[in-house]
Formats: structure tokens, sequence, C-alpha cells
């Protein structure tokens, strides 16, 4: 037989094939393992100042926020609506929830740029963290990116969460729990403290793109999604309000609040701009193309 000979179906190769098989093998795994062991090049640098550009939902990211009752595009579930309903805007006017604030699915809501830098390690240089500068009314987030777990789901939950963040070329993925409860809009579209959210920091140019899906087991029927777009800007960027300092404002010590079939805001929108109840009030179907035909059928 020659060098390679078949034996039972199976070709048998010469010694010299196989031991250049082998080292054409090994060499893929060295290479594979050098790749997976290498940083990755395309990550991008995040540190600086962003200007909000808030032309996508203006009426919901600008002035004075939604109105009371705009839940549209909020996949709340039954529980979700009902505590949405029962909310009141004196609420904020009371001493103990002056200071509640937002949780971080805010960051893709609320009307404010960012402040981003990082945290080095002394020694190596190598990114322990990303830091993203609080507001007013939500928390810093710090993406931790040594590979560190996050904790248990006993430990406590506070107004920063817990985030941990990996790069996939050069777009950040973060993913954050431990999130005190709080609310996803300022008209008290609320948010449990067994929600997480995932992040995608998406940069190209002078412009960053976030994007963030909310799952909440709670509140929401189905994962919420924002998206909200940022410029570099090469100004210093200031702190976003003064701390949040509680005081008197009048309140009567009662617990403004709502009760159910009794919100007098629910048609509001409708009477101003035609929307349907089912979307106003945060229907998950309302949010896909499909609910048009429904419309028509009416």
């Amino acid at each position: 037989m020659g060098p390679d000979a078949m034996h039972g179906g199976v070709v048998i190769m010469g010694k010299s094939k196989v031991k250049s098989r082998k080292s054409t093998v090994s060499l893929q795994v060295l290479l594979a393992l050098s790749i997976t062991a290498a940083p990755a090049f395309a990550q991008s640098d995040l540190s600086g100042t962003w200007a909000a550009r808030n032309q996508q939902e203006q009426l919901i990211r600008g002035g004075s926020g939604p109105r009371v009752v705009d839940y549209t595009g909020v996949p709340l579930s039954d529980e979700g609506r009902a505590k949405a309903l029962a909310w009141s805007p004196g609420e904020i006017s009371m001493l103990e929830r002056q200071c509640l604030g937002y949780a971080q699915p805010y960051m893709a809501v609320g009307p404010f740029g960012l402040k981003i830098w990082e945290e080095t390690d002394p020694a190596t240089g190598a990114t322990i963290a990303w830091k993203i500068g609080a507001w007013e009314d939500r928390g810093t987030m710090t993406i931790w990116m040594d590979g560190r777990p996050h904790p248990s789901a006993l430990a406590p939950h506070d107004h920063d969460g817990f985030t941990t963040g990996v790069w996939s070329g050069d777009r950040l993925s973060t993913f954050t729990t431990h999130m005190r409860a709080g609310y996803l809009r300022r008209n008290g579209a609320p948010l449990s403290d067994q929600a997480t959210l995932t992040m995608h920091f998406l940069p190209h140019g002078n412009l960053l793109t976030i994007v963030a899906i909310t799952e909440d087991p709670v509140y929401l029927s189905e994962p919420h999604i924002e998206t909200k777009s940022y410029e570099r800007d090469g100004s210093a960027m200031r702190p976003i309000g003064p701390p949040c300092v509680p005081g008197f404002e009048g309140a009567s010590g009662e617990v403004p609040h709502f009760l159910p079939g009794k919100n007098p805001f629910v048609d509001e929108l409708t009477k101003a701009y035609g929307v349907p109840a089912d979307a106003v009030l945060g229907r998950a179907e309302t949010l896909y193309p499909d609910y048009r035909k429904k419309m028509r059928g009416r």
C-alpha cells in the first residue's frame, strides 16, 4: 500500500502527514488561545462629556415630562398598570418621597447629558470600572469591568444598582441588578426591585447611542426598550443638580393617591391627541404594527 492506505473504509495516513496535521492543529489552537487572551483592541474611549440629543420623544423627555397618565410604549403588566394609575403628582411633595429618585433605566429617558470617566488599577493601568455620573434624581452607575460576580439576590438594593460590563468590539454591553424600587418615567410608571437592566453603549464618531432593555417580572409584561443619543461635548459638565435635600412643601400629611377607577387623568391624552385608551394605559399589544389592524376594525 502507498503512504495513505484504506483500512475498513478509513484512510490511514502516513507518519509524515500525521505529523504535519498535528502541527497544523497545534498552531491553530495556539492562535485561538492567543486571540482569546489578547485585549479587545477595538474598545472605545467613552470618557468625557456627552450632551443629550433629545429630539426623540420630546414630549416625554423635555420640559416637565410626560402627562400624568401617558404610559404609551411601556408594556405594563396588570399590576404595573394598577400601581401607575394609583400614582398622584402630589407624592413628590412628601418628605420621604422627594429624593426617591429614578432607577438606572432613566438614563435613556431623562433629559440630561452624561459625564463618563474611567477607573484604572494604579499598578497595571488596567480598567477596573467605568463611572457614569449621577443626576440629582438618578444614582451614579459603576460598571465593573474586572469580572467580579453579581451579589446574592438577598444583598441590599440601592439607588445605583450593581452593574458589570464586557466589550464586544467597540460596543460596551452592561447588565444591572439590585436596583431599588422606583419609577421608569416621571409620571409614576413603576419599577420593582426585581427588575434588571441590559444596556448597550454604541459609539459612532462623535455620537453615542444607548440602548436600554428593562425587564421586570412584577410590573412589566415583556421587556421595555428605550434608546437615546448623545453627542461628545468638549466642555466640562458640572454636576447635574445639587444633592437632593428634602424640605417641607406644604404637604398635608396624607399620602396622595388615586383609588381604583378614580384617576381623573385617564382620558387626557386621548382627548388631546386621539391616542387610543389601550395605548395610553401601556398595553403591550399596542407596541406592535398589528395593533393598527385592530384600530381599523373599530
